[in-house]
């Protein structure tokens, strides 16, 4: 009888899945069709409603599954303004938070997990999630430590029936694909989709998170302003990770702030992203206001492991060049050699190299001089709007290679926190701080904290040795 439940369960998803393909297939080719006989202020408009109908479809699947589809959903929504407007407002619903499970569910996972009852494991525990997103959920707990203390934690729980899910979904993910492709023609989506692909299902494995989480709690402990929970390893398994529980201020209080305090709580979010990038060569490729529990004066507790995308030397060298050609030498010749190199842009585009330059290099406008940069969500939405620039010739002969996909989305990603964050600083100094190739001395009094702790850990590696 379970056989046939799942049977009927995938065959249903399935046949969602396959009649949304055909519906946004049809939608394509009808308007593609009428295209062909409308003028240019047509042509637009008309797509403009295909985008409005083929999103909507998407975003109302998507929206009643737990698993990759709605993963990605979230992914491609994080752009905000920078997408279409008809696409940003029917894709927007995804942003929110999936509806729990039933406690009951809960209870389950963590007996078939563990092999004892929640009430045996936890001296408390909060049936009310705290959190829950497409994957899994979060819950309080009080354990009992070895010495007889007491601690609080957080648990996640993954959704039961969601990896075999995942799995059915990645089978047709090629439909966000062609969501993206429709949105933006400078896109590969079988690139992206691939890499996002090998991603989420990493992100399946709470042990791999949780192997994540310790890599990173590790690099940073001690840290004067950046923290990363600890894992409770005892009660941590493939569907089940637990770390300790870290309360503060969310993202949306800390918008209404002081200005100091955004800038420092900004800056802390901007270390953290490169400083993982260019020392750790690994970063979180799902940033998230949810992410971020703020403490005041610039101390930031990151959450969320599962969706870590680890850089190769190579790739890392790769990202550096372009930084050194395009910003501290404005090299646009040597800049465009690059990313020809890297497959960013066709070899035999018909593009000039200053035309090449301004396209792609527009991406490190808030580094390119050593300025005061305001953060706004207008000025975050500039950049992502030039990013995905559909009226460019450019864009044509321009798509995301596959090591980019997740570069992209971090950088991106950051901008749009920091636009909605409304904070500012010098980040061109800040960078050059964080740039191997730089490594300048302190700018900022957090740098200064900063340095002062990259001193004692080297201190203390040397000690090691």
């Amino acid at each position: 009888m379970a056989t046939a439940v799942r049977f009927r369960t995938a065959w249903r998803r399935n046949s969602r899945l396959a009649r949304l393909g055909a519906r946004v297939g049809l939608g394509h080719a009808g308007t593609s069709a009428r295209k062909l006989f409308a003028g240019a202020e047509r042509r637009e408009r008309l797509s403009r409603e295909r985008e409005l109908k083929t999103a909507q479809q998407v975003a109302a699947e998507l929206g009643n599954m737990k698993g990759a589809l709605m993963k990605l959903g979230q992914m491609a929504s994080y752009l905000d303004d920078g997408l279409p407007e008809p696409m940003r407002m029917a894709l927007a619903q995804l942003q929110s938070q999936a509806p729990p499970m039933s406690i009951d569910l809960v209870h389950g996972v963590i007996r078939e997990e563990f092999g004892r009852g929640v009430h045996e494991l936890f001296v408390e525990f909060d049936d009310e999630p705290i959190a829950a997103a497409s994957i899994g959920q979060v819950h309080r707990a009080i354990m009992r430590c070895a010495d007889g203390s007491e601690r609080a934690v957080a648990v996640k729980v993954q959704y039961p029936g969601v990896a075999e899910a995942i799995d059915a979904d990645l089978r047709t993910a090629d439909l966000l694909g062609t969501l993206l492709a429709f949105g933006f023609k400078s896109l590969n989506p079988e690139e992206m989709v691939a890499e996002i692909k090998d991603r989420l299902r990493e992100e399946l494995d709470y042990s791999r998170e949780a192997d994540n989480q310790r890599l990173f709690a590790d690099f940073y402990r001690g840290h004067p302003f950046v923290h990363v929970p600890e894992v409770v390893d005892e009660l941590s398994t493939r569907r089940v990770l637990t770390s300790e529980l870290v309360v503060g201020s969310t993202f949306a209080e800390v918008c209404g702030w002081s200005q100091e305090q955004r800038d420092m709580a900004g800056e802390a979010i901007f270390r953290f992203v490169f400083r993982s990038l260019y020392r750790f060569r690994a970063f979180n490729g799902d940033p998230h206001p949810g992410n971020y529990v703020f403490h005041g004066d610039g101390k930031v507790t990151f959450l969320d492991f599962g969706l870590i995308k680890h850089f190769t030397p190579d790739e890392m060298l790769m990202f550096q060049s372009m930084v050194k050609a395009a910003v501290l030498d404005g090299d646009m010749a040597e800049y465009r050699r690059i990313i020809e190199d890297a497959g960013m842009l066709q070899k035999d585009a018909p593009v000039s190299t200053e035309d090449a330059g301004d396209y792609f290099a527009h991406f490190y406008e808030p580094v390119r001089e050593s300025r005061r940069v305001e953060w706004t969500t207008e000025y975050a939405t500039s950049i992502v709007r030039h990013t995905f620039d559909r009226t460019s010739s450019i864009a044509q002969y321009a798509t995301v290679p596959r090591s980019f996909v997740f570069i992209q989305r971090i950088n991106l990603g950051l901008y749009a926190i920091l636009g909605q964050l409304g904070c500012g600083g010098n980040f061109r100094r800040i960078s050059e701080e964080l740039w191997p190739m730089t490594s300048a001395p302190p700018s900022t009094p957090m740098g200064e904290l900063e340095a002062a702790w990259l001193s004692g850990r080297a201190a203390g590696d040397k000690t090691q040795d």
